[in-house]
């Protein structure tokens, strides 16, 4: 009997040691995924068809504050977009990342 409370309570440690990294991989910021996957800062959206003006985060964002902060530090706004850098700095079809205000 105190065999198996032993065992049980050695694997139940075990297993919450062992989620431990998969909590912190898991919470890792993603600024754009699938289809709106190229995180990008522009300075002019044209009715959210194309983006003016825009260029990759000069660092790579934690969360949605930090992406806006770093946008707005270069005068731009943090965008997702379908297409990067089309024609030069044109981004085609872009949305405003979730967890960012407009």
């Amino acid at each position: 009997m105190h065999f198996t409370a032993l065992t049980t309570l050695v694997f139940a440690a075990l297993t919450l040691v062992g989620a431990s990294p998969l909590i912190a991989e898991r919470q890792t910021y993603e600024a754009c995924s699938g289809l709106y996957g190229n995180a990008q800062c522009c300075a002019t959206d044209v009715l959210g068809v194309a983006d003016l003006d825009c260029g990759v985060p000069t660092i790579t964002p934690t969360d949605a504050a930090h992406f806006q902060s770093t946008c707005a530090d270069m005068g731009r706004r943090a965008r997702c977009c379908v297409l990067a850098g089309v024609l030069g700095q044109v981004d085609v079809l872009c949305v405003t990342p979730v967890g960012v205000s407009a």
